[in-house]
């Protein structure tokens, strides 16, 4: 399910060598607002230090300021990625804040059923901050074993992240035992399969629901790359940590982004009452463009 995106209060690591200066964090913080529109807040310099002196370690750049410059310099985008990686923290969990997925599955599948999609074209769902994979996988479950009751029903899910890193482990869809606690027993034994020796105490999801997501990387303040129009739009706990600005430019998008009749869910946490915008609020925090 989506995803939680920037610092946690983890306790951060020991440098011994070096403090990141007032000034090197704004500069950073100012980059990171820039590409992702993500507000580190001035309490967030400690963890920032220890999650980037990681990183030096990695590159063996031997001050932040070097390291500054080096990401500015490199052309590729690659160090852009590993900062903003440095830069998130994901949680999620399988159906967590499951009344989404209740009302896909009570509300919007049927009301979609009933206009005739999903028969001739099929149904676009997007996780937009699919994190680790476990809300698009989880979106999966639900809409497969839907379309498992309605024969011919089509649909497509696509899992983007601005995250590598959990990208990947979306992908390898390889999970701990503590991760799929909600996950109910008759879904576990269809879509999950247990390891073995080495492999005690982890769950991978089968292909048949690997198959299913189709995951890539994109930035939510990039430009929207998909020609054709969205049905259902998953993007939970992440503008909590847009500002305002951000947020509305983020819901136009979107609202752009849906076919009329679609919906957009959004985490519990968040609001968007004082946004402009065109939807009709159907739910706590899911809506629909009329």
């Amino acid at each position: 399910m989506g995803h939680d995106v920037a610092l946690n209060s983890e306790a951060p690591a020991v440098i011994r060598y070096q403090q990141l200066t007032d000034a090197l964090f704004k500069n950073f913080s100012e980059l990171v607002y820039e590409k992702t529109g993500i507000y580190l807040k001035p309490e967030k310099k400690e963890l920032l230090n220890a999650r980037l002196g990681k990183r030096l370690r990695v590159t063996g750049i031997g001050s932040f300021k070097e390291y500054y410059e080096y990401v500015i310099r490199d052309r590729s985008g690659e160090e852009l990625v590993h900062l903003i990686d440095c830069v998130s923290t994901n949680f999620t969990s399988f159906f967590r804040e499951n009344s989404h997925f209740e009302l896909l599955a009570s509300t919007v599948l049927p009301d979609f059923v009933r206009e005739g999609r999903g028969k001739g074209r099929e149904i676009l769902l997007w996780s937009s901050a699919c994190s680790s994979g476990e809300e698009p996988y989880t979106m999966a479950m639900v809409v497969e074993e839907f379309a498992a009751q309605h024969p011919g029903f089509r649909y497509r899910i696509m899992a983007t992240d601005i995250s590598t890193r959990v990208l990947a482990q979306a992908q390898r869809a390889v999970y701990t035992d503590d991760r799929i606690g909600k996950v109910p027993g008759a879904y576990l034994k269809k879509y999950f399969q247990r390891g073995v020796g080495n492999s005690e105490g982890y769950v991978k999801v089968k292909e048949n629901l690997r198959s299913m997501v189709q995951f890539e990387r994109f930035n939510l303040m990039g430009d929207f790359p998909w020609r054709e129009a969205i049905d259902v739009i998953f993007c939970r706990n992440v503008m909590i940590y847009f500002n305002r600005e951000t947020q509305q430019e983020l819901i136009n998008k979107f609202y752009q982004a849906l076919n009329r009749g679609g919906y957009l869910f959004i985490g519990h946490s968040e609001s968007i009452t004082s946004l402009k915008h065109g939807f009709t609020q159907i739910d706590a925090t899911a809506y629909q463009k009329r």
